[in-house]
């Protein structure tokens, strides 16, 4: 019974040596510190979004604005316009686009907002954007190899006026304010005979036209009218007797000729295709006569912007300033 006892204290005290080892609290275990990768947050490798390479200028999702000066009807304009750049897209292998703005001036305002590439702009007009930086000449026209030309102030023959002097009181049209044969020049003749043109003139009247200003003296709507030398012939077909009804009383000294010209963002290589296209359409009879039919041009040569710089100086010398028409 003693040994029975004995027996039972032991495996009460083992069990009661069990219980407290399960109560015990547990040793924590060591927690490693925390690394650089475990409390950053991981983050993707930044991506640049991508961007469309720009359409090539001069092709058909981008074409070459091209924009002519309205010198006379706007329509008229515009299809001999088509016919030069179809030819000029055959022989090139750029795509254009022709416009004929409303005015020279708006013809410049194209250019210097990017909204045309290439300009066929009259001289003053050129001389205008290139102050603006707009526009770098590339090519002069030629008629009756010439690389100059005059205005003429024009009337009726049976008008009474004779002289510069005999227009005062009179209604005077012009093609255009920015027209260099058709206002800047003459205005100069009318100022170096003693005519204050905004003083001495009953009225100025903007005709739209060199076409348009021979028509409205021809008619008798003005007393006289300034247009380059000589544009009678642009009426000639539907009045054959425009020369005898309608006469030269005045004309200018020698202007530079109008121009081709490109935006200065145009590439080089374009420039260079469509001047050699141009070339290469003097150089064809049917084409040169294209040529004609738009401004009477019966040839292009190089020039660069020095050759207006005497332009430049006359306008200067006259009191003329640039900045004037500068918007």
């Amino acid at each position: 019974m003693k040994h029975n006892k004995f027996f039972v204290v032991a495996l009460l005290l083992a069990a009661f040596v069990l219980v407290l080892s399960a109560c015990a609290p547990a040793t924590p275990a060591a927690t490693p510190e925390p690394t650089e990768a475990m409390t950053e947050a991981p983050t993707e490798a930044a991506t640049e979004a991508p961007t469309e390479a720009p359409v090539e200028l001069g092709t058909a999702d981008n074409p070459l604005v091209f924009s002519f000066v309205p010198s006379a009807d706007a329509g008229t304009v515009l299809a001999s316009a088509t016919a030069i750049t179809d030819r000029l897209s055959a022989l090139s292998g750029l795509t254009f686009k022709p416009e004929v703005p409303t005015s020279y001036v708006a013809s410049v305002e194209a250019m210097c907002a990017g909204e045309a590439q290439i300009g066929a702009l009259a001289t003053f007009a050129y001389v205008l954007a290139s102050s603006r930086d707009c526009a770098e000449v590339a090519l002069v026209s030629v008629r009756s190899g010439s690389s100059t030309y005059t205005g003429q102030i024009v009337t009726k023959a049976d008008s009474g006026i004779k002289t510069i002097a005999d227009l005062k009181g009179k209604t005077f049209c012009r093609p255009d304010a920015t027209s260099t044969s058709g206002w800047i020049m003459p205005s100069l003749l009318l100022k170096a005979n003693g005519l204050d043109p905004d003083k001495d003139l009953a009225e100025i009247k903007d005709a739209g036209g060199h076409d348009k200003v021979v028509q409205a003296v021809y008619d008798g709507e003005c007393d006289a009218g300034a247009s380059f030398g000589d544009a009678r012939s642009l009426i000639a077909e539907a009045h054959p007797d425009v020369n005898e009804v309608v006469v030269v009383i005045a004309t200018t000294d020698p202007i530079p000729n109008d121009t081709v010209a490109f935006a200065p963002a145009v590439p080089a290589e374009v420039r260079a295709k469509v001047v050699k296209a141009f070339q290469d359409m003097v150089a064809n009879e049917a084409d040169l006569k294209l040529l004609g039919d738009l401004y009477r041009w019966t040839g292009l040569e190089v020039q660069e912007d020095s050759f207006f710089d005497p332009f430049r100086q006359m306008l200067d010398s006259a009191g003329i300033k640039i900045e004037d028409f500068v918007k």
